[in-house]
């Protein structure tokens, strides 16, 4: 199963795995909202460091979990 397939999948069938993906969708559109800023403050720029570990956290999450999907499967 393709790795696209196996989202989309996942997204109907595990609610951790659509959760997962529906937070790490918001940490990327507050990403956008300030990279799209000229100049970042103090605050802003932790924020920024924050949501990208965060984003980063759960993009290995869903990928553990397409993993041990892919292993039930067998």
């Amino acid at each position: 199963m393709r790795e696209k397939e196996l989202k989309e999948q996942l997204l109907k069938e595990s609610e951790e795995f659509k959760k997962a993906n529906q937070l790490h969708q918001q940490y990327e559109k507050k990403l956008d909202k300030l990279k799209a800023k000229n100049y970042l403050t103090e605050a802003e720029k932790q924020e920024e460091k924050e949501l990208k570990k965060k984003k980063l956290a759960l993009k290995d999450k869903m990928y553990y979990l397409m993993i041990e999907y892919k292993k039930s499967l067998k």
